[in-house]
């Protein structure tokens, strides 16, 4: 489809407004977010060892990566409308399960099925796909998760007022209250964009060696998935740097661990505006670039001794920005190689991006010990960065050779 459709708020006759996109992908990602703050009074409430509280962070990103892969193949059979209505009624019981929780069990229980929210992101992305064309795609999802950006910043903040204005609790109050309005929205404004589906499962799984034996495909998933592996080795290691190795206070490392979220969201904007004239593949070569270059100079920064946290979160700015040009872009190269499974493609990328990014998180944090400096960091995110370049420059050598023949 090379023109939007066209598109009244409310109206379920129509495909969804951005706003409601916006408000889905949002939801999913305060909900991995708002509650960090309460980590410490959880484990006190249920009396309990904090590692298995944390565990509630760790189990449901391993349920996100999971329910990924499945959610997009049916909505590709039943539709995107009826498979986002039903994360989200999982998800409202889910909360209310997580808020009446009276050991840490039942409530990391309960949080597994909450991860069922993140149907709202992956179908936010399918449905633009299914309404726009790609490059049309990589504008409209760079303006959705450019909206998604803010909630990383803002919702630990606003989770750790709650916490100190009422209790843990009022967390997955609020995440109850937006979830029902949420249901709302979606049940009053997505109007179904799948609307080329497969007749029967058994048609389904004939055309998926279709998508998984594509090169552009996995290229695209590798210039995502490493370019966003460098921002998660980031979250895994810059709380250590920057308490360990610059000494800053938890409020001072607040301050600059936004940097990036900020960059991404400027990527975002970039994505937003330029897309649609430039092309997805040179928008993700110029990201990774950007991403990989700032890396390189803080790497050389740090090795000639001139390092401080201006200079340290500075550059991982550049990541962000890089970052936020490359992912919408990626992403609709991932949902455009075979438009008929673009849920499927949005399902199975998303949980290969957030299993290898869970995987740098976890080797960053693991290779900074005492006295390592931030170089090890910077270096894990400098080639991170750089296999996404080569994996995009991959993509870019395989149109050629398709349109030569």
């Amino acid at each position: 489809m090379n023109t939007a459709p066209t598109v009244r708020f409310l109206d379920r006759t129509t495909p969804p407004h951005i706003s409601t996109l916006i408000l889905l992908a949002g939801l999913s990602a305060l909900s991995m977010t708002v509650f960090l703050p309460s980590l410490p009074s959880m484990a006190a409430y249920f009396d309990a060892d904090y590692r298995l509280v944390q565990l509630s962070v760790t189990v449901y990103l391993a349920a996100n990566a999971l329910i990924q892969v499945f959610v997009g193949p049916i909505s590709d059979r039943y539709g995107r409308r009826p498979v986002i209505i039903a994360g989200i009624v999982v998800f409202l019981a889910a909360t209310l399960g997580c808020v009446l929780a009276a050991t840490i069990e039942v409530f990391l229980a309960f949080r597994i099925l909450q991860a069922s929210v993140i149907t709202g992101l992956v179908l936010s992305r399918a449905a633009v796909r299914d309404m726009v064309s790609q490059d049309e795609a990589a504008s409209m999802i760079g303006y959705v998760t450019m909206g998604m950006a803010l909630v990383p910043m803002i919702g630990p903040a606003i989770g750790g007022a709650l916490e100190e204005w009422f209790s843990w609790h009022a967390n997955f109050w609020m995440l109850l209250i937006l979830g029902f309005g949420t249901l709302w929205l979606v049940w009053r404004d997505f109007g179904e964009t799948a609307l080329n589906r497969s007749a029967s499962f058994r048609e389904q799984l004939r055309e998926y060696p279709e998508l998984l034996t594509a090169r552009r495909f996995w290229g695209y998933c590798a210039a995502s998935a490493f370019a966003s592996g460098a921002f998660f080795a980031y979250l895994g290691g810059a709380p250590y740097v920057g308490a360990e190795v610059y000494g800053l206070s938890p409020g001072t490392l607040g301050l600059f661990f936004g940097l990036p979220a900020l960059g991404y969201m400027l990527g975002n904007g970039i994505s937003g505006k330029l897309s649609v004239r430039v092309g997805i593949n040179p928008m993700i070569m110029a990201g990774t670039l950007i991403g990989t270059t700032g890396l390189a100079v803080s790497l050389a920064l740090n090795s000639f001794g001139m390092t401080s946290p201006w200079v340290f979160f500075g550059f991982m700015a550049f990541v962000g920005i890089g970052n936020g040009m490359c992912m919408p872009n990626a992403t609709a190269g991932m949902l455009s190689v075979r438009p008929h499974l673009a849920g499927t493609a949005s399902g199975l990328g998303g949980a290969i991006m957030l299993a290898g990014g869970a995987a740098l998180s976890a080797f960053a944090a693991a290779i900074l010990v005492p006295g390592s400096g931030a170089a090890p960091l910077i270096w894990t995110m400098l080639v991170s960065s750089a296999i996404s370049m080569v994996a995009i420059a991959y993509v870019i050598r395989r149109e050629r050779a398709i349109v030569r023949g």
